[in-house]
């Protein structure tokens, strides 16, 4: 069989996750933290891939990329905007998205706050589910943690839930980050 039915069946099997995760009453929230820039090893880049700040990325754009990275992971808060509301939040100045592209098609993407620097918030990260596995991630966080250093922030932090892809703690960890706060929240708050 091809490497897109695998992938396929792989996408599909994170949406399979998100739904027993939901047949829980709670989601725990994790909150974590860095006050300096980690000292990671190089790693050469996976194959073809190219990170491209988005300045005044397309609405429509936006949410293609949240909707298909976000839709195994409960990432509903920016679908409920209309264009106007989502528009403010990702074109304010303060606000900054990059896309992580493999082979010239957009497979990723972060987006960054900076409306409390010197701290800075990682409020989405995330990959689509056929980039996932690949190395993608630990790369793409890495790179986007080294442009926020560049920056000279005080504080870079982020938040993710059981809700989200079973090893985005983990790597948020590999990449230097540390838990400082955990809270339990109900399942309804996300759906």
């Amino acid at each position: 069989m091809d490497g897109l039915g695998s992938r396929q069946r792989r996408a599909g099997q994170h949406g399979f996750e998100t739904l027993n995760r939901l047949q829980t009453d709670t989601v725990n929230v994790t909150f974590l933290e860095m006050g300096g820039a980690p000292r990671l090893p190089a790693r050469p880049a996976p194959c073809d891939l190219h990170i491209a700040p988005a300045a005044n990325i397309p609405v429509h754009f936006y949410r293609y990329l949240y909707e298909v990275i976000g839709q195994d992971y409960m990432w509903v808060n920016r679908a409920r905007l209309d264009d106007r509301q989502l528009s403010r939040i990702i074109h304010h100045a303060d606000t900054e998205v990059d896309v992580l592209y493999s082979s010239g098609a957009p497979v990723g993407f972060a987006e960054m706050c900076y409306r409390h620097y010197p701290d800075v918030e990682l409020v989405h990260f995330g990959l689509i589910p056929e980039a996932t596995g690949h190395g993608f991630g630990r790369h793409f966080l890495t790179e986007t943690i080294a442009r926020i250093w560049s920056r000279c922030p005080n504080r870079l932090h982020v938040q993710t839930s059981t809700l989200d892809h079973p090893a985005a703690l983990g790597l948020y960890q590999k990449c230097g980050f540390r838990p400082f706060q955990k809270v339990v929240k109900p399942t309804a708050e996300f759906v």
